[in-house]
């Protein structure tokens, strides 16, 4: 594991070289990856845990496939669970199924259903590419790597590092009470804006959720429209 290795040693001047030319190289290659994909693409994220035929494994399928048939590309993080689903859907919707993955201490490989595959040893890399390859983001339940990734997507649209990006929160059972205590802390503590609530869209249906994205695309606007119904807003 690289990224352990340059975490938690001290190091000589020439292996902190070694590491930086590691790094730039893997950049390169997922910039090179990225170029690949010849149509707009969706990044899906959720967790590796959730089991074919549980709520969020065929949410996620459903809605990477109406993707696909869309004309969308769809990228993930190559893994197990609500990857895999998205990446079956994308499959079975006729799309390019793409998955960034990344090499961990208890391995996992590659699912079976990436048409272009790259696997990362540094997260930061790997991180870069899901923004770099997508137009938005659909968020599914999942654990901390998940929310890392929907919270990450947040700051670099209210800091302007990305324009025009809209995140999608899959399943508002899941979502909500996560949404209720930005409203009730953050937000009334003056942390969050009203505004930075409406980055995002919620709703359990696939075809919202890749209307709220390809809309977006369209109009250039990564906000929901005033008439999402299901907008998650500071009421």
């Amino acid at each position: 594991m690289q990224d352990r290795e340059l975490l938690q040693t001290h190091h000589t001047l020439e292996r902190l070289r070694a590491h930086s030319r590691s790094i730039g190289d893997e950049f390169f290659d997922g910039f090179e990856a990225v170029e690949k994909i010849d149509r707009p693409a969706v990044s899906c994220f959720g967790s590796a845990r959730s089991a074919e035929g549980s709520k969020p494994y065929e949410l996620a399928r459903e809605t990477a496939r109406l993707f696909a048939s869309a004309g969308w590309a769809v990228v993930t993080g190559g893994g197990p669970g609500v990857m895999e689903a998205a990446n079956r859907g994308c499959r079975e919707g006729g799309g390019l199924s793409v998955g960034f993955g990344i090499e961990l201490p208890h391995e996992q490989e590659m699912n079976d259903y990436v048409d272009l595959g790259l696997v990362f040893d540094h997260f930061y890399a790997r991180k870069t590419m899901f923004v770099k390859a997508a137009e938005g983001f659909c968020v599914f339940p999942g654990g901390f790597g998940t929310a890392d990734e929907l919270f990450e997507s947040l700051v670099l649209i209210q800091t302007g590092k990305v324009l025009h990006f809209p995140v999608v929160l899959m399943g508002t059972a899941y979502w909500t009470p996560l949404l209720e205590w930005v409203r009730r802390s953050a937000l009334a503590d003056g942390m969050v804006s009203a505004d930075d609530l409406a980055l995002l869209t919620l709703t359990d249906e696939p075809g919202m959720a890749v209307e709220t994205v390809l809309e977006a695309y369209r109009t250039g606007d990564g906000r929901p429209s005033p008439h999402t119904p299901e907008k998650a807003d500071a009421q």
